[in-house]
């Protein structure tokens, strides 16, 4: 039987209500204190979510020793700070995307944890559910690929207030943000994940007031095919993500999600459904996974190999449109 694991979170928006409630079906997980920079919402955090313990300072957090393993949910520039904190006092990190401001971050991030032999994970809920497991097994049905189209479109509820002269942290600069930051790393991961390492990108922007993107496009260069990435905060798409092979098309909703209807449209126009099923709150197979890591049940070396290409292409779609931040010049 399979000992329980003391959880922490950092950070108490939707993000980490819906990680906790997707919790409750794990098994092995225990939640034992959460964090806050709002003593308050801290408290009122622990008390909605039944943590025995709330803090609103991180030497206190991470001197808790029935704490094992962390979510972080914070605002992305404020990723290296938690998790190198977290690693260096032991504790295993499961970090919401994007995990860094760049990669330079996120290379000393999972240098840290390979020398402690600690498990960071980048929670990007897609390449851990079912559903893209199905499309992954199954492209090899296509034939040689030639095209991808890869999108997650949605406009943002901040959105109008922004451009009423408020400011927001997913349109900051200063938080590291932005649509690629936000949603696009959704895309990108979905890219790496099923067709590799582009070999170039090309890159272009729709640039906002606050130096981020509201929306982007990245066209991706492969030795026998290409690959289109498309995200934006300031639009909406109904468009299916689509993989075409000379044998046919994989169609699939859900970029950011589970993929919820995964089907083929063969050159003859037959149809094969390869995965179904309603939405439900699949952020319990990314922390199914992070658990088995932390038990050695499961590797992380494909995933942390993705997750530094990622932010290296991410980097080089910045450095293209012209988008920084502060924590580059660190």
């Amino acid at each position: 039987m399979h000992t329980t694991i003391g959880f922490a979170t950092i950070g108490t928006s939707k993000i980490t209500q819906k990680f906790l409630s997707a919790a409750k079906e794990c098994e092995g997980f225990k939640l034992v204190a959460v964090y806050s920079r709002d003593i308050k919402k801290a408290e009122q955090f622990a008390g909605e979510q039944g943590a025995e313990r709330f803090y609103d300072s991180l030497d206190m957090l991470v001197a808790d020793k029935d704490v094992e393993a962390v979510y972080v949910a914070s605002p992305n520039y404020m990723h290296y700070k938690h998790v190198m904190k977290l690693l260096k006092a032991g504790k295993h990190v499961f970090c919401e995307k994007a995990i860094a401001s760049n990669n330079a971050e996120a290379e000393e991030m999972f240098r840290t944890a390979q020398e402690r032999h600690l498990v960071l994970l980048e929670a990007v809920r897609p390449v851990f559910d079912p559903g893209m497991q199905a499309i992954k097994n199954n492209l090899y049905k296509l034939g040689a690929i030639r095209k991808a189209n890869i999108s997650y479109c949605q406009y943002s509820s901040r959105y109008d207030s922004f451009k009423e002269g408020q400011e927001h942290n997913i349109f900051s600069r200063e938080c590291s943000a932005g649509a690629l930051m936000d949603i696009g790393v959704y895309c990108v991961h979905t890219l790496l994940y099923l067709l590799g390492m582009p070999e170039k990108i090309s890159g272009f922007a729709v640039m906002l007031r606050s130096g981020v993107d509201g929306a982007g496009d990245i066209l991706a260069k492969y030795q026998d095919k290409i690959a289109e990435v498309s995200y934006s905060k300031i639009t909406d798409s109904s468009l299916p993500n689509e993989i075409q092979g000379e044998n046919g098309m994989l169609l699939f909703q859900g970029t950011n999600d589970c993929p919820e209807n995964v089907r083929i449209v063969y050159r003859d126009r037959t149809e094969e459904v390869l995965y179904h099923r309603e939405p439900l709150n699949d952020m319990k197979y990314e922390l199914e996974y992070f658990i088995k890591m932390i038990r050695r049940e499961e590797n992380a070396e494909s995933h942390t190999e993705r997750s530094l290409n990622a932010m290296k292409l991410m980097d080089e779609m910045r450095r293209q449109c012209g988008i920084t931040f502060p924590a580059d010049e660190r």
